[in-house]
């Protein structure tokens, strides 16, 4: 390995572990939050609660190692840029491909080591956490009780609106259903205001106090007609006490791993083999839907020897008439009866069938999904790699403002495209395939796009041919700092007065003309003297006379933030005003005038943004310039300048000349 790459990718290294552990840090945080409610104050040994989360660890990786690499790569490849490491390198003769080269052999074993760790570890760490999580709530009968659904205690149904106290012991709005004997239905069911659960360690008993609430019993009768009028029997009751017996719940032992089933638990053969059965069992599913319809069509009990004869009277009145009318009244309510009946169950059995293949297929795409992500995880690191590295090179920042806001943003857009991809995808509308893979295969191209703006050094977007035009529309004349700009009068009495100086007072005004509190035109003018006088621009810089590089560098951010800011705030109103309107509009009947004035809106917020990041990459660099660059103001500008810039416009506009008259001053008394 060369001292370029070792350099690289060490560099590389100490900041992946740094964000990676951050991160890291933070989902476990984000773990504790979810699960402390549950686990907190229920005797659990501190042990199990540090095993649960040891085991949730690896199921947080394909979240974190994505995010960690786009944000590496965008913070490394920006500090390079920023200090200028790859105008030295492009000067030796190394390509940013040559600089990128040892980097990517490292993320490409990344990417495979990454298959095989969510081929492996995911899968026995989801195992080890539905199965910990199962007998803890067995154990624990107040955390199997959940909030809002059915949960089964021993011989009874419960739900819940709503857990409280100390241990959750207090139940709201209760809602019990009594499983049946002997297979028999559940014809009990208790509902009360509240409740309270009481337990003793001592005890195999759970009891459920229920108070204020009311005992439905469904009155079974072996004549159908009464069973017709559906009796029943309803008691009110202030409090009412229900014994669980938690023998056979206490005999759980919390290392029993007995479940194995889940799509989130297998690996690529199990995944493999399971989906093959899936859709055989989907398969026969569907043709004996379609032959029990079949069969209903009663086709299948013709009689074909039976030849009907014809009739001319009959046949006749088939042409004039109605088929029913050809039948006496008590036949006819018979056939429609029979007709009604026959229709109700079908669509019974549709519906039913269309509920059962419905979770059949939400099945099956989920053990789609689960196996196409571990391929998609691997690749996703290796695409995403390809995006952060060219992207940190061409904004040039590194550190943690502008690369963690893009990271984000970026990540975001690629979890979210897949979140909704996948959700799309479980019910067929979208290929499960597909949308495993669509939010990487967005990002492919974007990788492609940046690597190649990159390596051509190319700005990341063409803004200046964008904007410009725009500015030219909006009247937006652009200042520039030239030596051939900004100059006084020749028919002034202060150019008169410079050109009656000698060469050295003309040189002491180009170092020093802050001194004497002259403006930026002195010097020009000054400069001009002597060009004509027969001294050259390269001769002023060779001697030093010509060192107020950072001065103009401010001035010409300052000059640029302002042609920007404009445009911005111009196309920020336009967008107000075209969204806002539009939206009112959708809302109250006037539909299509709304939607083109909202998705104009939509298109002017486009070219705002453009201006908007325009503007803050000119703002950034000035404060970096006069050397007083913050992160939190970095990161206050994005964000109030997306939903407030209007308000915001005014105030960094006036900032901005008052710290760069200070600078300029501190320079001054400096120099």
């Amino acid at each position: 390995m060369k001292l370029l790459d070792r350099y690289i990718l060490v560099t590389y290294l100490k900041t992946f572990l740094s964000v990676f552990i951050i991160l890291m840090f933070i989902f476990v945080l984000q773990a504790i939050w979810l699960y402390i409610g549950d686990l907190a104050g229920k005797d659990l040994d501190t042990f199990i609660i540090l095993k649960l989360l040891l085991y949730i660890t690896p199921t947080l990786i394909p979240l974190i190692l994505p995010l960690t690499i786009l944000l590496v790569s965008i913070m490394v490849f920006g500090q390079f840029a920023e200090n200028y490491e790859f105008a030295a390198m492009k000067s030796t003769g190394i390509s940013l491909q040559r600089a990128m080269r040892g980097l990517s052999v490292f993320i490409v074993l990344l990417g495979i080591t990454t298959f095989i760790f969510s081929n492996n570890v995911i899968p026995w760490a989801n195992y080890k956490v539905y199965n910990l999580r199962k007998n803890i709530a067995q154990v624990k009968p107040a955390l199997a009780i959940a909030k809002g659904q059915f949960n089964e205690i021993g011989t009874y149904n419960i739900k819940v609106q709503d857990k409280s106290g100390e241990n959750d012991e207090i139940l709201t709005n209760v809602v019990i259903h009594e499983k049946g004997t002997n297979g028999s239905k559940n014809r009990t069911v208790i509902i009360s205001e509240s409740g309270l659960l009481k337990s003793n360690e001592n005890s195999n008993i759970l009891q459920l106090i229920l108070y204020k609430g009311n005992r439905y019993e469904e009155i079974f009768s072996k004549k159908p007609k009464q069973n017709e009028k559906k009796p029943h029997a309803k008691s009110y009751f202030e409090e009412y006490t229900i014994n669980v017996d938690l023998e056979g719940l206490n005999d759980v032992d919390i290392n029993d791993e007995s479940y194995d089933n889940r799509y989130n638990m297998l690996n690529v053969s199990e995944l493999n083999y399971t989906l093959d059965s899936l859709y055989e069992r989907s398969t026969k599913a569907s043709n004996d839907f379609s032959k029990t319809l079949y069969k209903r069509t009663s086709i299948t009990t013709l009689n074909d020897n039976i030849k009907p004869k014809k009739d001319s009277i009959v046949t006749d009145s088939i042409y004039n008439v109605a088929v029913l009318e050809l039948y006496k009244t008590q036949t006819k309510v018979s056939l429609l009866n029979l007709a009604s009946n026959t229709i109700s169950s079908t669509k019974q059995i549709i519906k039913s069938n269309k509920q059962s293949m419905s979770s059949n297929t939400k099945w099956r795409n989920k053990h789609v999904h689960s196996l196409h992500e571990k391929y998609v995880l691997g690749l996703a690191c290796i695409i995403l790699f390809f995006v952060g590295a060219p992207l940190g090179a061409l904004i040039r920042k590194g550190g943690i403002g502008l690369p963690l806001v893009i990271a984000i943003l970026l990540f975001l857009t690629y979890h979210f495209v897949g979140i909704f991809a996948k959700n799309s995808s479980l019910d067929d509308s979208l290929n499960p395939v597909v949308g495993s893979w669509l939010s990487t295969a967005i990002m492919l191209p974007l990788g492609i796009y940046l690597t190649r703006r990159a390596t051509r050094d190319r700005p990341l977007f063409e803004s200046e041919g964008l904007l410009e035009p725009l500015k030219k529309l909006f009247g937006i004349k652009s200042k520039t700092l030239t030596y051939s700009t900004n100059l006084l009068s020749t028919n002034s009495e202060a150019y008169l007065t410079l050109e009656s100086y000698d060469n050295k007072q003309l040189i002491d005004i180009l170092k020093h003309y802050r001194r004497y509190d002259y403006g930026i035109e002195y010097k020009n003018s000054s400069l001009v003297i002597l060009n004509n006088r027969g001294i050259s621009t390269q001769e002023l810089k060779f001697g030093g006379n010509l060192t107020d590089h950072i001065y103009e560098e401010s001035l010409r951010l300052k000059y640029s933030y302002e042609d920007n800011s404009k445009l911005s705030f111009i196309l920020y109103v336009f967008t107000l005003f075209l969204i806002l309107p539009g939206a009112i509009l959708k809302n109250n009947g006037y539909a299509l005038i709304g939607q083109i004035l909202f998705v104009a809106g939509l298109l002017v917020g486009i070219f705002y943004v453009f201006a908007l990041v325009k503007s803050y990459l000119d703002y950034t660099n000035l404060y970096k310039t006069i050397e007083k660059h913050s992160v939190l103001k970095s990161l206050s500008y994005i964000l109030l300048a997306l939903p407030l810039f209007a308000f915001t416009y005014f105030y960094h506009v006036k900032q901005i000349n008052k710290d760069l008259k200070i600078s300029e001053k501190n320079r001054a008394e400096t120099t």
